[in-house]
């Protein structure tokens, strides 16, 4: 053994750690997802233990929490009361639905905080799909892309007339963003962003988020738009696609089962890529810090890191705002 090569010395103080550390972690690499509905209570999620079902007052209020820790941007996602929902998820694009209220409600408080939308149909459908939904001549149930399409774009310049920063398909439709982005330069909206789910797989980690919305299918599954969990070059043609057709950030979902998908979709491209530690992979954490198996701070900010060393420039994380508080502890 060669002693005069001793890799730890480069660990012997904190300083030294903190002179060398490869990445670094801070609250501006965060984005809080955030759910919201029309109540005027806000209601606690049992099925996320931590996160709440925001009134448009309370989401104000958390956003604005969240933004004096230092994160910068939250992502809305909204339950729509039944009632409102149909086939063609047309409370997608109501000018004062509730997610344009929420946005004006955001902007008019804070400025310069980053509001970014969620661009889909599954929250507003009555068949709980990201997209239209027809029987083929088999009787089988088919998502229609196209149709889809068209309704997204209206959905996205709804949001961005509203005053988002940034809309996020999150449908898995194929050629949305060239759309979307077409509608948004045809309107004067050059300056609003996509950050299109490049790589959103048909995962089994949703389930929590799921339940928060109430936008689980009512038949089928998600297995024709959404990813197949094995494939990785898959992903690599999605990543060409979307930098191709106009897309300003690009999405991995979900992101701890899913680093070596970020990984080579950072290889890959040069836009900043995005990925979200999901529902399911926070209630995992959160479960688990409560029974006492594991420590809740040095958990979440370990599993943060590691999707941050992977190659994700930002991290949408129901964390969000206690990781924003713990990182200005640590410095």
């Amino acid at each position: 053994m060669n002693l005069s090569i001793r890799p730890r010395r480069n660990r012997r103080s904190s300083a030294i750690r903190s002179m060398v550390r490869e990445t670094v972690l801070t609250p501006g690499d965060l984005i809080l997802p955030v759910f919201l509905h029309e109540d005027e209570e806000d209601t606690p999620l049992s099925s996320m233990p931590g996160c709440t079902r925001w009134s448009i007052p309370g989401l104000v209020k958390e956003a604005g929490e969240a933004l004096a820790a230092g994160v910068p941007g939250v992502v809305l996602f909204p339950k729509i009361e039944e009632s409102l929902k149909s086939s063609h998820g047309e409370e997608s694009y109501r000018e004062d639905g509730l997610v344009p209220r929420a946005i004006r409600a955001l902007k008019e408080a804070y400025p310069k905080l980053c509001v970014i939308t969620d661009v889909a149909l599954d929250p507003y459908s009555s068949d709980g799909h990201d997209g239209v939904v027809r029987r083929d001549k088999n009787g089988e149930l088919e998502i229609l892309n196209d149709e889809t399409v068209e309704i997204l774009c209206k959905q996205a310049l709804c949001h961005a007339r509203a005053g988002a920063d940034i809309v996020s398909p999150s449908d898995m439709m194929d050629g949305r963003v060239a759309a979307i982005r077409a509608v948004l330069d045809a309107e004067g909206f050059t300056d609003v962003l996509i950050m299109s789910y490049t790589a959103k797989y048909a995962s089994s980690f949703y389930g929590p988020f799921r339940g928060a919305l109430d936008s689980q299918p009512k038949e089928g599954d998600k297995k024709t738009y959404q990813m197949d969990p094995g494939n990785i070059r898959e992903a690599m043609r999605e990543t060409l696609l979307d930098e191709a057709e106009g897309a300003d950030v690009l999405m991995v979902k979900p992101a701890g089962p899913y680093l070596d998908v970020i990984s080579k979709v950072r290889e890959n491209s040069t836009l900043p890529v995005a990925a979200y530690q999901v529902s399911g992979e926070y209630l995992m954490l959160k479960s688990a810090s409560a029974a006492g198996w594991l420590d809740e701070k040095g958990i979440v900010l370990e599993s943060l890191m590691g999707i941050k060393r992977a190659g994700a420039d930002m991290i949408l994380t129901y964390f969000a705002k206690h990781a924003a508080k713990w990182l200005a502890e640590k410095s």
